[in-house]
């Protein structure tokens, strides 16, 4: 058929690449968002408040912040693949040493290596598509990419629902080290881009490689890349990662008091909105613009979250959820090939690391604040601050050009 010609044609060693990020990408959500999934019952079960939960999701993405820093440096240093394979184990590991935490102390320790291992995934992986497709499918190949963190999201929301009621927020931890074994596989099948091979000998010096991201001609456009992204995940964080504990938490207390079946199905259903909002993200903006797309679907998330937030019946809901997920999560498939068209290969993974995870390191506020606002002033309140964001990065992309085709460097 033709309109999958262009992922007949692509190279053997493109799809490999393609696959390893995009499974990546998938057990990197799984294993982030297991923690979103069992929020209540770990609140319950260690006494925690809204607040105190919420630090512990801002730890994780400053950890995070931090490990795509380091795994940029290291991805363009010393490879993708070897990149991408640390960071999987990382990851993977101290998922599975949360089910042992007896404290928070304990599990702020485990949530922030975790969080160094969720950091580094994105930078290599994303470098590792970019450099293997041609310009013209570089959008539709990073949005399959991007797709699969929806169905990461699903898959930890029905490992809790089987797991949860039977073994505990513990159980749902444990599974958590599966991903661990994916990285046997990436060491078998994939290799080294030959654009990061060629680029390799020619690297620059650390400090050299840094002018290149925050020097002249490139300083005001780094800011504005990294205030964006700091908006659109403040967004994305501060609702994702409170809407498990929305839908549970009791009606008494500011959520809406479903069951965990009830509100692992809503959130079930809203990764179809997710998952299409990654793919078609990734066309869109192949046709269109980067510059467009990113602007239409923030501006229509900040739309739906104002309406998710007034809803009240499951009904109402499950049709509303699908929206804001389409809206308020496709945009992200845009940022690995915005990055990548506008840094040199022998930055461009460590520039990718910076730009994404310093954006990640201002918005690592949004579970607190989040968590803080629905605690004193309700869920309503909290939701509307993460419509604004949504629209502040809207408005931050009359400062970046459009890069719509531009071959690689």
């Amino acid at each position: 058929m033709a309109r999958f010609a262009w992922w007949k044609e692509a190279a053997p060693e493109a799809r490999t690449a393609l696959v390893a990020a995009s499974f990546g990408w998938m057990l990197d959500a799984f294993d982030v968002m297991l923690y979103a999934m069992v929020l209540a019952a770990l609140m319950a079960d260690l006494g925690l408040t809204k607040g105190t939960a919420g630090l512990l999701g801002s730890l994780t993405l400053v950890a995070s912040a931090v490990g795509g820093l380091i795994f940029g440096v290291v991805a363009d240093r010393f490879g993708r693949r070897k990149a991408l394979m640390a960071s999987i184990l990382i990851y993977s590991v101290f998922t599975a040493a949360c089910g042992l935490a007896t404290g928070v102390v304990m599990l702020a320790v485990f949530r922030v290596c975790l969080g160094l291992g969720m950091g580094g995934e994105w930078a290599s992986g994303a470098a590792l598509v970019s450099e293997t497709w041609p310009a013209a499918h570089r959008g539709k190949a990073l949005g399959l990419v991007q797709s699969s963190w929806a169905v990461g999201y699903a898959a930890a929301a029905a490992v809790s629902a089987l797991i949860l009621p039977l073994w505990g927020w513990r159980g749902v931890f444990f599974v958590g080290v599966v991903p661990a074994f994916f990285t046997l596989w990436i060491q078998r099948r994939v290799k080294e881009p030959e654009l990061w091979r060629t680029a390799r000998a020619a690297a620059p010096p650390l400090r050299a490689g840094f002018g290149r991201i925050f020097g002249p001609g490139r300083l005001r456009l780094t800011l504005i890349i990294i205030l964006m992204n700091a908006c659109t995940m403040f967004g994305w964080w501060g609702f994702n990662l409170w809407l498990p504990a929305y839908l549970s938490v009791p009606a008494g207390q500011g959520g809406m008091g479903f069951s965990p079946a009830t509100m692992s199905g809503l959130v079930i259903f809203m990764q179809l909105g997710m998952w299409l909002g990654y793919i078609s993200f990734g066309f869109i903006s192949d046709r269109f613009g980067r510059k467009r797309s990113y602007v239409v679907f923030l501006s229509a998330a900040a739309a739906f979250m104002l309406l998710y937030a007034r809803a009240r019946s499951p009904l109402l809901l499950l049709a509303l959820g699908p929206f804001v997920a389409f809206f308020g999560t496709g945009y992200f498939t845009g940022f690995g090939a915005l990055t990548a068209e506008i840094y040199p290969t022998e930055v461009r993974a460590t520039a990718q690391g910076i730009t994404y995870n310093a954006g990640r390191i201002v918005s690592a506020a949004a579970p607190l604040i989040v968590g803080s606002l629905a605690e004193t002033r309700g869920f309503g309140v909290a939701f509307g601050l993460i419509a604004a964001a949504f629209l502040a990065a809207a408005l931050l992309w009359t400062g970046i050009p459009e890069t719509k085709g531009r071959a690689l460097a």
